[in-house]
């Protein structure tokens, strides 16, 4: 046996629960002792016994490889002003089939009925008139768009994606953290992480028998065109990104490439008539979906934020008069306010007439004065939320704030209950992390992705797995320094569409496992044919035709200049609102 997971373990004290009870560690029942063999959970034997055979040299040479091959092919994320290779730990997850099953089930069920409250709170709001929830919950909501009541898409979906994130208690409980059916970003980095992962471990793929995560853009893609309107039997689906300088955007990229569609800025696009164009070499082109990864009030100046360049005036009309559907729908935040987390329950039972599948985190409604109350008094031992924050950002984790952070913070809750909840320390599960002090334990959460085309919801088998890579960290969000993890699906029936190890050598694996993923390469292979035929989209910032003599300024350097400059300040205002736009889901990844 090699050195792998010698002295692994915390080297703090490891967080515990208010009762004692440390966090669930997802490998092993109990940490390896020194000198000890360790005793692996029945799910991760078989990779467990694979990699205590490598030394940490050997394994750290493979992730640093991960590290490098991600930077070169541009798979990286925005963390704090700088662009970095995406973390992936060349440990992945392990969860059962059986226990997906459950999980699978659970955020149907959960999406179903979020589906069916956006549907309500957009309309005539009848969990108001029955007492699930109280009237001024949706009003109140800073995402709570009334630009977008009466909006529908013609199969009635307006969660076309969702991410549902999910936590392991100290009990081995999956539980939902929050809800997140605005724009949840991070599945490139779950396709990425396969492609990957095949070429690093490809033997345990076929002995474990993985459930492949290629199908995703193919299933986006119908979901997206079957939210199409009504009468267009072949609709022309867009991808509506921020542009480069947003912290996804390579997400976006990807995604556009592996479903075959055009990605556009709000730039490319223009309304006439009620209905949307691109602007192509080929002159206007219609377009009826617009996938958009732009927070809402950047999407239309004349609804929304008169100042913003990353949106096109008149699209929240063309989707009104039902000649263009936006995905996600226009307002979605409204299910992803942190107060209306703790009625979910209440509207599963509701709408559904199910008992959730899956429970939430324990959790206390700062507008109840005694919750409030409460809440004041155990301060130093709670996770304070705000409902509408993304990213971990706002977060206050009572045992590690300074006194003068907790004063502060109780201030902001007497002014302001409504804008807060608060939770227990969950005692996220540990799964082990290839660190700088070697494997230690660190905390993770997960985020399964599911599609929804009006039929049928359907979860990408595992989703994304996040790790707070700093010791005892529990925020794992990316944004805020963490990494992450492949999470394998193993188990059960293999999909009858997949022949594992049919392929020839590593690359056949990666062919079952990642499907179109090969695409991710900016150069194809010469046997790998682009998915699309791209027609050229024309730029407002392309040269214009010469004008006739008649007609150029009398000064020509001067008005070179004066146009150089004023398309510097364009640039930089359009640069900033990119940053600025937070994209609601895309921020929290």
């Amino acid at each position: 046996m090699g050195d792998l997971f010698d002295g692994y373990g915390s080297t703090l004290a490891p967080r515990k629960t208010a009762s004692g009870i440390p966090a669930f560690d997802e490998m092993f029942g109990a940490s390896p002792q020194p000198g000890a063999p360790a005793q692996s959970r029945d799910a991760y034997r078989e990779l467990y016994q694979a990699l205590a055979q490598m030394t940490q040299e050997e394994l750290r040479g493979r992730t640093e490889s991960l590290a490098s091959s991600y930077l070169a092919q541009g798979v990286t994320f925005d963390f704090a002003g700088e662009e970095r290779p995406f973390p992936l730990d060349a440990v992945p997850r392990v969860i059962t089939y059986d226990e997906w099953s459950h999980v699978e089930s659970g955020v149907k069920q959960r999406v179903k009925a979020l589906e069916a409250f956006l549907d309500d709170a957009y309309g005539r709001q009848h969990c108001v008139r029955d007492g699930v929830l109280p009237a001024g919950l949706i009003a109140s909501s800073q995402y709570f768009y009334r630009q977008a009541a009466g909006i529908h898409s013609a199969n009635g979906v307006r969660i076309q994606v969702s991410g549902i994130d999910l936590i392991r208690d100290e009990n081995g409980e999956m539980r939902v953290l929050e809800d997140n059916v605005r724009v949840p970003s991070g599945v490139s980095y779950v396709i990425s992480n396969r492609r990957m992962m095949a070429q690093t471990l490809p033997e345990l793929f076929v002995s474990m028998r993985v459930r492949p995560v290629g199908d995703y853009p193919n299933k986006l893609l119908s979901a997206l065109r079957a939210s199409a309107p009504s009468g267009i039997e072949d609709p022309n689906v867009v991808v509506l990104t921020p542009g480069v300088y947003n912290s996804a955007y390579f997400e976006h990229t990807l995604l556009a490439r592996l479903m075959g569609v055009e990605l556009v800025e709000g730039r490319d696009l223009l309304c006439i008539g009620g209905k949307v164009f691109m602007r192509t070499t080929r002159g206007p082109k219609r377009v009826d979906v617009i996938y958009r990864r732009v927070d809402d009030e950047f999407l239309d100046p004349l609804q929304f934020r008169a100042d913003s360049m990353l949106g096109a005036p008149g699209l929240m009309l063309a989707a009104r008069l039902g000649n263009v559907t936006i995905a996600n729908g226009v307002g979605n935040g409204v299910a992803d306010d942190k107060l209306l987390y703790t009625y979910v329950p209440d509207l599963i039972r509701y709408y559904l007439a199910e008992e959730p599948i899956l429970k939430n985190v324990d959790t206390w409604r700062l507008e109840d004065p005694g919750a409030l109350e409460e809440v004041l008094d155990r301060l130093p031992e709670l996770v304070v939320k705000p409902v509408d924050g993304s990213g971990g950002k706002g977060l206050v984790v009572g045992p590690d704030a300074s006194p003068s952070e907790l004063e502060a913070l109780r201030q902001r809750l007497l002014a302001d209950p409504r804008g807060w909840i608060a939770q227990p320390v969950v005692m996220l599960s540990t799964i082990p992390t290839l660190v700088e002090d070697g494997m230690r334990p660190r905390h993770a959460d997960l985020r399964p992705f599911a599609v929804n085309d009006g039929e049928d919801v359907w979860v990408l088998p595992g989703g994304l797995t996040r790790v707070a890579l700093p010791e005892n960290q529990l925020v794992v969000n990316s944004s805020q320094g963490g990494g992450s993890k492949d999470t394998w699906v193993v188990g059960g029936s293999a999909p009858s569409h997949v022949e594992y190890g049919q392929g020839t050598g590593v690359s056949g694996l990666v062919a079952d496992q990642a499907m179109t993923t090969s695409a991710i390469s900016i150069i194809y292979p010469d046997d790998v044919p682009p998915q699309t035929s791209a027609i050229p989209i024309i730029r407002d910032g392309q040269p214009a035709p010469s004008h006739p003599p008649k007609d150029r300024p009398r000064n020509p350097e001067e008005q070179h200049q004066q146009e150089q400059h004023g398309q510097e300040e364009q640039q930089q205002q359009q640069q900033q609102q990119q940053q600025q736009a937070a994209e609601g889901g895309d921020a929290q990844c």
